[in-house]
């Protein structure tokens, strides 16, 4: 399906150059951002206060947030737990308060805006218990680089591996520069978008790269810049289609998602936005820095010797 077809190939790679230093940039400040201001860890990575409560009937969400905002707590995560009557309400421990003391507050706030609470547990979760999530959190990432790196270089080549593992890493980066430098909150459910990205930015790759490769073997008397550019046009109308969706998508998420779906939407919207640029600005034009050619997707034919009547090989 297409909503438009570009007829001239539009020359990307003229300027493959200047997005590949633009980028080298934008890196740098995320890596530069993420060393010098850290990530904003929520509870579930730091250790803290876990208070379960639970109501009659449904509990309502928001008005819980709102009167642990009011009653001045900070960095809070509310969420339901086993059923929608069941609330989990995660909180940093400070060094002046003791468990005991949030708890009580939590109940004080829940008490005015909304009633009807029955606390069922308080508990300290410790950092050994984040310093494991952090560490689980890490080796998901690097499993998933991995397999990356593997699928792509069994079905194009290594060049092909190698390019779109750094353009996808490239947008894992960014996402974390861009927590890192507006401290955002970084949570498990933005661990789970940022390795949303890494499938869903590879998978654009997948697509640009299959059609370099169909281009190298079809068409004669194109270099290697004109068949990328040819690759990426002809593609671009499936880009636009598919990113534009999804996008629409998060951006529903982010606008209409709540407190619980915010940050989540936001790793994945930057994320996506990247992606597309990634996919077709960065990882093209390092497959050519590479050096990939016709070459290496036509196999060479095997001459077969066969002896005539005299007994000469032809």
């Amino acid at each position: 399906m297409e909503l438009f077809r570009i007829r001239k190939d539009i020359p990307f790679m003229r300027y493959a150059l200047v997005f590949n230093i633009i980028s080298l940039v934008t890196f740098l400040l995320a890596v530069f951002f993420l060393a010098t201001r850290g990530l904003h860890f929520s509870v579930e990575f730091t250790g803290g206060t876990l208070v379960e409560v639970q109501y009659k009937q449904a509990a309502n969400l928001e008005a819980i947030r709102g009167g642990l905002a009011k009653a001045n707590f900070q960095d809070y995560a509310v969420q339901n737990f086993g059923s929608s009557r069941d609330v989990l309400i995660r909180l940093p421990l400070k060094p002046s308060q003791s468990t005991a003391s949030i708890g009580t507050g939590v109940m004080e706030a829940l008490d005015v805006s909304a009633p009807g609470a029955q606390l069922q547990r308080v508990e300290f979760v410790g950092p050994q218990v984040g310093e494991e999530l952090a560490q689980d959190g890490a080796l998901a990432l690097l499993l998933v680089i991995i397999g990356i790196m593997l699928y792509l270089a069994l079905r194009f080549e290594w060049r092909f591996a190698l390019s779109a593992i750094i353009a996808n890493l490239h947008d894992v980066i960014i996402i974390l520069g861009f927590f890192a430098f507006f401290q955002w909150e970084f949570s498990l459910p933005v661990l789970a978008a940022v390795l949303a990205v890494l499938g869903y930015s590879v998978n654009e790759s997948v697509v640009v790269f299959d059609r370099v490769r169909e281009t190298f073997r079809k068409k004669r008397g194109m270099t290697t810049p004109q068949i990328l550019d040819h690759a990426i046009t002809s593609t671009i109308s499936r880009t636009i289609i598919t990113h534009g969706a999804t996008e629409m998508m998060v951006l529903s998420m982010l606008v209409f998602g709540g407190d619980a779906l915010h940050y989540f939407a936001l790793a994945l919207t930057i994320g996506i936005l990247f992606g597309i640029y990634s996919s077709v600005l960065v990882a093209s034009p390092l497959v050519m820095w590479l050096g990939v050619s016709k070459d290496q997707f036509i196999k060479p034919v095997k001459r077969v010797e066969t002896a005539n009547e005299d007994g000469a090989c032809v």
